[in-house]
């Protein structure tokens, strides 16, 4: 339920309000926009349901909500949240992007990534040092070494630093170095790890699964939040369909349908969408015409020796291009890269 207060209510009023919502076992969140205050109510669906609170003075109407997700609801939210990530606002007129090479695989090649992803305009560098893989046998990351590689790197080129957790008992390692916590796809719904990272005082970008609803997507999101974390970035990378020519389909409707249903930012990954070097770039482009918030690129010097995913990587060169054909894009959308 949400409960609308009258523009012409008064701090008493809405005092009152959460003061009942509470009384009978039941959490609030406000949220006041410019216009109206919006009180969320959270909490057991039978004590919601005996919940009169329309005679109540100051309120002007309450709507019953019923999506399971609450925090993640615009309707909870009616303004556009923007996550602050150390400084980089993401949701907000910018378009964020975040790039370089899917694996840290040697502090040289990091350098080179990172100096041009930084050339072109790109706000993060990213990169993995755990690398949670179909196969056992494929390289699966340099772990911490990664990570200070990371962190290293980045703080020469004055980059944020966006890598993946997998595991909730590396949080505090992970968090040590990482300006942002990714979660993939196929921890999604790692449900322990998500229940951690609503813990973290630091923000999250949670990937879409790879055969994921939007509406399972956004409880996974819901899962954070309900921890207490609130700095919650979403991430389109594609999902798994019959087409075997991409890697995965991007679903570039996903951006609208989370911009009508959230009010949580939004990027896209075209690197794992497509899963070919060659459909980045037009992605890439539609994604921001779509209206996503950033672009999460993988970028390395040399893809044709990359450790993993050389096919769908851009060479330095590509990144620019790119990156100056977003620019135009963006202004026509009343936005900056």
């Amino acid at each position: 339920m949400i409960i609308v207060m009258s523009p012409s209510a008064t701090k008493e009023n809405l005092e009152k309000v959460i003061k009942k919502v509470e009384s009978a076992g039941l959490r609030t969140h406000i949220s006041e926009g410019e216009e109206v205050t919006i009180v969320g109510v959270i909490g057991d669906k039978k004590k919601i349901a005996n919940l009169e609170m329309n005679m109540m003075e100051g309120v002007e109407k309450t709507v019953r909500i019923t999506e399971k997700y609450k925090l993640v609801s615009r309707n909870f939210h009616p303004e556009d949240t923007i996550v602050d990530v150390d400084g980089v606002k993401v949701g907000g007129k910018q378009i964020v992007v975040m790039a370089g090479p899917c694996s840290v695989e040697s502090i040289e090649q990091l350098r080179e990534a990172a100096k041009a992803v930084k050339a072109g305009g790109a706000q993060f560098l990213r990169g993995g040092a755990f690398k949670p893989r179909t196969s056992p046998y494929d390289f699966q990351g340099l772990a911490e070494d990664g990570l200070k590689m990371l962190r290293q790197v980045a703080d020469e080129e004055g980059l944020k630093v966006v890598t993946e957790i997998v595991d909730k008992d590396d949080l505090e390692l992970v968090g040590k170095y990482a300006d942002l916590y990714q979660v993939g796809a196929r921890n999604m719904q790692n449900f322990q790890l998500l229940k951690a990272l609503g813990k973290a005082n630091k923000p999250v970008m949670l990937k879409r699964g790879l055969s994921a609803t939007i509406s399972e997507w956004l409880n996974a999101a819901e899962y954070i939040m309900a921890g207490g974390n609130e700095q919650v970035i979403l991430c389109e990378r594609g999902i798994r369909t019959y087409e075997t020519f991409t890697r995965n389909t991007l679903d570039l409707s996903a951006v609208a349908a989370v911009k009508e249903l959230s009010h949580l930012p939004i990027i896209v990954d075209p690197s794992h969408g497509t899963g070919r070097w060659q459909m980045v770039k037009p992605m890439a482009r539609a994604a921001v015409a779509a209206g996503c918030d950033g672009l999460i690129i993988e970028v390395h010097p040399h893809p044709e020796v990359a450790l993993s995913d050389g096919d769908q990587s851009l060479t330095p060169k590509n990144f620019n291009l790119l990156m100056s054909e977003l620019g135009r894009i963006a202004e026509v959308m009343e936005r900056t890269v």
